[in-house]
């Protein structure tokens, strides 16, 4: 009986906590409803509201774009004539001085134009230059392929490279002179008597052959090759010892290489060349080196003129000096003699004034003759002589 008494409570007890949650959930519903209705009628209200105020903006957009226009159709003619004013004053300077531009910009042109047919001329003529630079480097090379064209080539510009320096021809060298070991191209004189061996040599046949090569073993073989034919080129020049054969000559020989690329690439594959050459006696110069050498042998021979000038001047000057000492000794003479001779005149005017003058003037009566006998001025002049002469300033 427990038992069912505590079922039946049980299932009471269910049943009643299930109308409770019912009771609850129907009141909760009624609330939600009630809410629901409120927010509904305020929504309605704010579209209300809104739709109110977007006929308001409508009205008021209207208002005033019939105003705004009222407005602009009363202002616009005068705004109209004064900014065409305003922009009248700003745009006529603007137009003058865009005229003023157009002109300058055409004169330009025109003057660009004209610049540009000239340079079109002056590139045809470079471009023809260039085609005969082509033509005579061509020839030149080909010339210079014989020895005998090489040496005379290279000569040549020994020639012009000592007239660059202001050698004078037979006076500061001499050309090809003769020597016991054979002739070197040029014998410079120096200052004091001394001379100075130059020789040309233009040995290029490996230089020229590698110039056509392109770079390689067999372009690299060539230059050495031709750096080789310089060294035997120095070793038969310091053979010779052209130095030997004159009384006063430094001990060595200037070797001219007439083409600073071959000397420079001959430099690069035998950088002990030029120290070779200076054991040999024999100094390796390219124009350039040949032309400042030369050059302080010029100056060299302006400084030793310049003293003999001025010694020449110092002995004219002594010369002068001392004819001007005879002549001054010959006025002193002069002078003196005229004074005796002014005196010797002053003391007879003096006599014939005070014996023959009275007599010769009572003539006149006794004669009546109107011409009178003129008188005699003596001389109160003195010569003047030299305050010192020279033999007095010794």
């Amino acid at each position: 009986m427990e038992w069912i008494t505590l079922l039946i409570g049980l299932v009471v007890g269910l049943v009643l906590g299930w109308a409770l949650s019912r009771l609850r959930e129907g009141q909760r519903t009624d609330k939600l409803r009630i809410a629901k209705v409120q927010l509904e009628g305020e929504l309605r209200a704010e579209r209300e509201k809104l739709q109110w105020a977007e006929v308001a903006e409508q009205k008021l957009r209207e208002t005033f774009t019939a105003l705004a226009s009222q407005s602009l159709s009363s202002n616009s003619q005068q705004f109209l004539l004064h900014a065409q004013k305003e922009l009248k004053t700003l745009v006529d300077p603007l137009t003058e001085k865009l005229d003023t531009m157009d002109q300058q910009v055409r004169t330009l042109e025109t003057k660009r134009e004209g610049a540009y047919g000239k340079l079109g001329e002056q590139l045809r003529s470079l471009g023809e230059a260039q085609s005969q630079l082509q033509r005579t480097t061509v020839s030149l090379e080909q010339a210079l392929k014989s020895p005998t064209a090489r040496g005379r080539w290279g000569e040549l510009q020994l020639r012009r490279v000592v007239e660059l320096a202001g050698m004078v021809h037979h006076v500061d060298f001499d050309e090809q002179p003769t020597t016991n070991e054979g002739r070197p191209d040029l014998i410079v004189r120096l200052p004091g008597g001394g001379v100075l061996p130059v020789d040309a040599k233009a040995s290029a046949s490996a230089y020229l052959a590698a110039v056509h090569e392109e770079e390689g073993a067999r372009r690299d073989e060539k230059l050495r090759e031709h750096a080789r034919a310089l060294r035997s080129r120095i070793q038969d020049l310091g053979r010779k010892s052209y130095w030997a054969q004159f009384e006063c000559a430094p001990e060595i020989l200037v070797m001219f290489v007439p083409y600073e690329s071959a000397l420079a690439a001959a430099f690069e594959k035998d950088p002990e060349l030029l120290e070779y050459g200076i054991r040999q006696h024999v100094l390796v110069a390219s124009p350039v080196t040949l032309l400042a050498l030369l050059r302080a042998v010029a100056f060299g021979w302006q400084q030793q003129q310049i003293t003999e000038n001025a010694r020449q001047i110092a002995s004219e000057g002594r010369e002068l000096y001392k004819r001007i000492g005879t002549l001054i000794s010959h006025l002193q003479t002069t002078g003196k003699r005229i004074g005796s001779t002014v005196e010797a005149y002053n003391a007879t005017v003096g006599s014939l004034e005070r014996m023959f003058l009275p007599s010769a003037r009572r003539f006149q009566d006794l004669i009546a003759s109107s011409e009178e006998l003129a008188e005699l001025d003596v001389v109160d002049h003195t010569t003047r002589l030299p305050v010192d002469t020279p033999d007095e300033q010794a």
